[in-house]
């Protein structure tokens, strides 16, 4: 099956900087999409010959004004946005004792405020239009509880959420939201917790210690795998899909 619906769109990616974002860009392209790819820093984007245009820009998603502005240039500038993914994301790890208030809200300001802030902005330019789509890159901590986790896993509940909560005001327009929730994927956020070569196989493995089950798929997420669910979401052939939570780790929460 060829996904559809992607030719002359116009796509804002948030996190477009490396791991999943940086695969939906990619992919985006590939589609026909115009993409505007977002992260803290621009990301440095490889043009190739005949490939659809990719518009790289500095954006701190827990600035509304920032967001505001960007959403309004692109409109503007560039054209009507069809398509929002939401992907910039931090994590802070450490019990729950160890947190400090202002490490709290950093990972709230980003994972939360930061989707809240692009998905409004977006819904204000999509809702007189009555089309769109909306695609939240949260994760299976929002589903399960996870040890050490507590900032991160909270923060991406708010977000799965919230993104539920505005796709039910969204879908009488038309405008279709919905959660994708990576598992273990291989990433610069997942690989910097590993303390040696034998990380992959941990994660794999599971651990009774921290209650935490491993995958039965018995290997971790690419970007890639990620993307082609967001990817399925955004499509046409996803047309009756709307505040769907889709987990995408191989089995690890033992839940759909």
């Amino acid at each position: 099956m060829k996904l559809t619906g992607f030719s002359n769109t116009i796509a804002l990616v948030t996190g477009a900087g490396g791991g999943i974002g940086a695969a939906l860009v990619t992919q985006l392209r590939e589609s026909g999409c115009t993409v505007i790819a977002t992260d803290v820093a621009a990301p440095a984007i490889v043009d190739g010959a005949g490939q659809t245009p990719v518009h790289a820009k500095a954006l701190d998603v827990t600035d509304p004004t920032a967001v505001d502005a960007l959403v309004a240039w692109v409109e503007a500038e560039v054209g009507p946005i069809g398509f929002g993914i939401n992907v910039a994301g931090v994590l802070q790890t450490g019990t729950v004792s160890e947190t400090e208030d202002a490490q709290w809200r950093r990972v709230f300001a980003v994972n939360a405020d930061g989707v809240f802030h692009v998905s409004r902005a977006l819904a204000r330019v999509m809702s007189p239009r009555r089309t769109g789509a909306i695609v939240t890159v949260s994760s299976n901590a929002a589903g399960v509880p996870r040890h050490g986790m507590a900032a991160y896993a909270a923060s991406k509940a708010a977000a799965t959420m919230f993104t539920r909560c505005l796709g039910l005001e969204l879908a009488p327009l038309g405008i279709r939201c919905n959660i994708v929730a990576p598992g273990s994927t291989v990433t610069p956020m997942q690989t910097a917790m590993w303390v040696d070569g034998q990380g992959a196989a941990r994660v794999i493995e599971g651990s009774l210690e921290t209650y935490k089950a491993g995958i039965p798929l018995q290997k971790l997420a690419s970007p890639e795998d990620v993307a082609n669910a967001v990817m399925f979401l955004l499509s046409d052939q996803a047309g009756h899909i709307a505040m769907s939570d889709v987990y995408v780790d191989g089995g690890a929460t033992l839940r759909g």
